[in-house]
């Protein structure tokens, strides 16, 4: 029987090579993601009666860079790759190869705004609900990126719409990237935009960062069971990944922020 199947494209990593300076489709989608966040950042904070004034927020796409940047890194080598980095330390600083952890750079997104919330003596859940806001921007152009490099693929599928990636077996899999564009992306930007649109979310600190948490975890953990685990680390127990249990922390915290906070209105 003859499965049908989408045939991924074949697209060079590097979208952009000048006099041998490279530029990959991956960056792009990190500038896109942050530029356009921070755009969304700026409207925010005009257009809502939230305790942070447009001038202080102006420094802060440094920190939120560098707290993905260096948050995102660790972390993959935390815990994704921790042996080999062992044995090669020097190989963390070479982030142009690849391996970046979302979890990791959730942490030190975290970990920028406490620092930056305290120095510019800003509400940190105020800060947080901001960046969460337009932190699903982010996750779709990476996502996309993740396709177009053909890397963070799904399992094996029989489904019409699985797509035959390059350097595989070529037998359809699920396009686990798109599912994750779409759910992490697209669907949760949107949850996130009727919470501030409709219930004015902006003006209880918190909520939003607490249903960011709770949402994105879901999808996550969702997806996992579609998406094909690390293949020098595969399953941890029976059908968990560690996407999975990195997750669940995630939805516990913010499902005890929604509930202390709700409490308390």
């Amino acid at each position: 029987m003859i499965i049908p199947a989408i045939i991924s494209p074949v697209i060079n990593p590097v979208a952009i090579e000048i006099i041998g300076f490279k530029i990959h489709w991956y960056a792009i989608a990190y500038i896109l993601g942050i530029y356009i966040g921070w755009f969304y950042i700026s409207k925010l904070v005009k257009n809502n009666n939230i305790n942070i004034s447009s001038d202080k927020v102006e420094g802060l796409i440094l920190w939120i860079v560098m707290g993905i940047i260096i948050g995102g890194r660790f972390g993959y080598v935390i815990f994704y790759n921790i042996d080999y980095f062992s044995n090669y330390p020097l190989d963390i600083f070479k982030i142009w190869q690849g391996g970046m952890s979302f979890h990791g750079g959730l942490l030190g997104i975290i970990l920028s705004c406490i620092i930056y919330a305290h120095v510019k003596s800003i509400p940190l859940l105020s800060l947080t609900d901001l960046i969460a806001s337009a932190a699903p921007i982010g996750l779709f152009f990476g996502r996309i990126a993740n396709f177009i490099n053909g890397e963070l693929y799904g399992n094996e599928t029989t489904l019409l719409w699985g797509v035959i990636f390059p350097h595989t077996n070529m037998i359809p899999r699920h396009p686990t990237q798109l599912y994750e564009a779409l759910l992490e992306g697209l669907i949760l930007f949107l949850i996130l935009k009727i919470s501030i649109n409709k219930y004015r979310s902006l003006e209880y600190p918190g909520i939003i960062s607490s249903l960011f948490l709770i949402y994105y975890s879901i999808f996550r953990i969702f997806i996992e069971f579609f998406r094909a685990p690390d293949t020098h680390i595969g399953y941890l127990i029976g059908p968990l990944t560690t996407g999975m249990l990195l997750s669940i922390p995630m939805f516990i915290t913010g499902l005890y922020l929604y509930i202390k906070i709700k409490a308390t209105q």
